[in-house]
């Protein structure tokens, strides 16, 4: 079953897209590799507890095997992310000017209208081939399709890109980061009009 996050899921969502992203070449880039999974996992707790809680929407598997944040038009969360920049720096360690330059390289590719940003989404290794990914990710999709908002995503994994294809996303641009590294898909669902 898929239900909302609440706070009191926030550090066992965390633990699982740690273990998701381990090896996920943009976080590999973009933060040190020096305690890299103590890192990786405050940036996930922190994106969950201040940026996808407050000022998003957060879906999860019941055993939270299964994580999906997303921010939203209008969710505010701005402030936040700018109250966040110095914790995040710190986080990426020697990685900070990797991270810098990799999001001024994405940032013109990212919409300019409202849509729903699929920030994250991860699946334990050991649940991961059965849906549960398709299955934290379409509560948003149906949201954005109320809202008559595109839905867009990030990957850096070009096995992922078959996966978004087929939830109705498109490549709108591919595209290599700067410092060496890994290849980039910015991908768009246009909104699916609700039947009546």
């Amino acid at each position: 079953m898929i239900r909302e996050a609440t706070a009191e899921d926030v550090e066992n969502a965390a633990d699982a897209l740690t273990a998701a992203f381990i090896d996920y070449p943009f976080t590999r880039h973009t933060i040190a590799g020096d305690d890299h999974e103590v890192r990786l996992r405050e940036f996930q707790r922190l994106f969950l507890a201040e940026i996808g809680l407050p000022h998003g929407r957060v879906w999860v598997s019941d055993g939270l095997e299964a994580v999906a944040v997303w921010s939203i038009p209008d969710g505010g969360a701005g402030p936040a992310l700018e109250r966040l920049l110095s914790r995040m720096v710190k986080l990426a360690g020697d990685r900070a000017h990797a991270h810098a330059s990799a999001e001024a390289a994405m940032e013109p590719h990212r919409p300019q209208e409202p849509a729903w940003f699929l920030g994250t989404v991860g699946v334990r290794p050991s649940a991961q081939g059965r849906g549960l990914g398709r299955a934290v990710i379409e509560p948003g999709l149906a949201a954005a399709d109320a809202e008559g908002v595109p839905a867009f995503l990030e990957t850096s994994t070009e096995a992922n890109v078959k996966v978004y294809e087929a939830l109705g996303f498109e490549t709108t641009a591919e595209y290599e980061l700067p410092d060496g590294g890994p290849r980039t898909w910015a991908m768009l669902r246009r909104p699916t009009p609700l039947k009546g």
